[in-house]
């Protein structure tokens, strides 16, 4: 019996820890951490994966935009 408690307990305790950890994101994707992530992890592939800022930096770049620029090609 108390195995099945123990079970129960360690679902219920991993179940709240990921709802916990669901909420933070939220949290800071929607505060005003949200943007300071994104910075940190910009700077992070800047250092790491200089491909993937290049193209974090193409993407900003992009959305700040009003008219998009027409492909090569285009008419």
């Amino acid at each position: 019996m108390t195995e099945l408690w123990f079970g129960v307990f360690l679902v219920v305790g991993v179940a709240g820890v990921m709802v916990a950890l669901g909420l933070l994101a939220h949290r800071l994707r929607r505060g005003s951490a949200g943007p300071a992530i994104g910075a940190a992890m910009a700077a992070y592939d800047q250092g790491m994966h200089v491909t993937a800022y290049d193209t974090f930096v193409e993407t900003q770049e992009q959305s700040r935009r009003k008219v998009s620029i027409p492909a090569p090609g285009d008419r």
